[in-house]
């Protein structure tokens, strides 16, 4: 399978001397087109950072990452950024939707980043509304929607790009049980019926226990990579 994401090598540290902290140490770690993957561990494993360094959201110490057959070593802050919006989606814990946007205003804004014409971004954010089960809730801003139906919307504005990974940080850490199992069950289908490459970190067993691929954190290090 075609790898995506290759990191070769990675580490990164925060601080020097006795006081320095190694937050990822030596990560070897590629990521296949059609991959569910998980980022396990316990606080401090150093999950997180990976997956900043994955989205170009932080700059390794050591070593080099790869998307999509681009080094982000070598791309300045505007390509880097171009690479992000044209090729990375993001789930974030918090949602981060714009609220004073509508549901399908929010959809379309990274289309409408992207220089998209009008009428491809409206049939295009509607049609990820729809795939996500939101079709009727398109204009409500996001103070009006659960949290669990704000995440949808956030994995919409995720696919709308149609991006070549989608990296989601702690999805389920403000969903209650049954939001959680319609959000897992939703980025699964998504994963089989679309080819959606995701990659996820988190603690949430749950979680874990959805994704084919788990790679297990331990201080800045992989210390498993299983398979379902």
């Amino acid at each position: 399978m075609e790898a995506i994401v290759i990191c070769r090598g990675l580490g990164k540290r925060y601080g020097a001397g006795d006081t320095a902290v190694h937050a990822l140490q030596d990560v070897d770690l590629e990521i296949h087109r059609g991959e569910f993957l998980s980022l396990s561990g316990p606080s401090g494993s150093g999950k997180t950072t990976l997956l900043n360094h994955i989205g170009g959201l932080d700059r390794p110490t050591s070593g080099e990452v790869s998307v999509d057959g681009r080094k982000l070593g070598e791309l300045d802050k505007g390509e880097l950024a171009d690479l992000r919006l044209e090729k990375i989606g993001f789930v974030f814990q918090a949602y981060n939707l714009i609220p004073v946007l509508s549901a399908y205003e929010n959809v379309e804004f990274i289309l409408q980043l992207q220089g998209v014409h009008a009428r491809q971004r409206r049939e295009r954010a509607r049609a990820m509304l729809s795939e996500v089960g939101l079709e009727k809730l398109g204009e409500r801003r996001p103070g009006e929607l659960s949290g669990g139906q704000q995440q949808r919307v956030a994995i919409a504005r995720a696919m709308a790009s149609s991006p070549a990974i989608v990296l989601a940080d702690e999805p389920s850490a403000n969903l209650d049980s049954a939001a959680t199992e319609e959000l897992l069950a939703l980025m699964s289908r998504l994963n089989e019926a679309r080819g959606m490459t995701f990659c996820v970190a988190s603690h949430d067993p749950r979680v874990i226990e959805y994704t084919r691929r788990r790679v297990r954190m331990r201080d800045g290090r992989i210390e498993a990579d299983e398979r379902a």
